[in-house]
């Protein structure tokens, strides 16, 4: 069961793409968060998805929002792929799956790859609670950027 909207997003700290500690709870002082979870950097739907974000910034920044991309991947993987795709956001590597399973969006076998990320977005408030929730069991689909965008201007 994923975490449902109006309860308190469960705080964490992981490495993002240049091995900095990034915590939840700190990001929330900034502004909301936009939690994207996804199955593999480098692969299709999850490239398309991320990079609608970035061209979401200026949007996003209206706000004082973040998206934080979280995958099982490494950090490695991550720079690599943050660099070729111009991506400004922090991509977290939940690589020992802490974090996902924490969601509730554990996808237990997708084409083989066991315990990844399902795809998943989650809008969280500056004081923690979640406020939007979508978590796909199609990984080919993208969330619905609209939804994310009503949550967030709600706010």
């Amino acid at each position: 069961m994923s975490v449902a909207v109006g309860a308190k997003a469960p705080d964490f700290t992981l490495p993002n793409q240049d091995r900095e500690p990034v915590t939840l709870s700190e990001q929330l002082k900034k502004g909301p968060v936009v939690l994207a979870f996804m199955p593999a950097a480098f692969s299709g739907t999850c490239t398309i998805e991320m990079c609608t974000f970035r061209d979401s910034a200026s949007e996003l920044n209206k706000v004082n929002a973040t998206v934080l991309g979280i995958t099982v991947d490494t950090f490695f993987s991550l720079k690599a792929w943050g660099d070729a795709q111009g991506l400004k956001f922090p991509l977290l590597s939940d690589f020992n799956k802490d974090v996902i399973r924490q969601y509730g969006v554990v996808n237990p076998d997708m084409i083989g790859l066991k315990d990844i990320s399902k795809r998943a977005t989650f809008v969280i408030d500056r004081s923690g609670v979640v406020r939007h929730a979508e978590v796909l069991e199609d990984a080919r689909n993208e969330p619905n950027y609209n939804q994310v965008k009503q949550a967030l201007a709600s706010l």
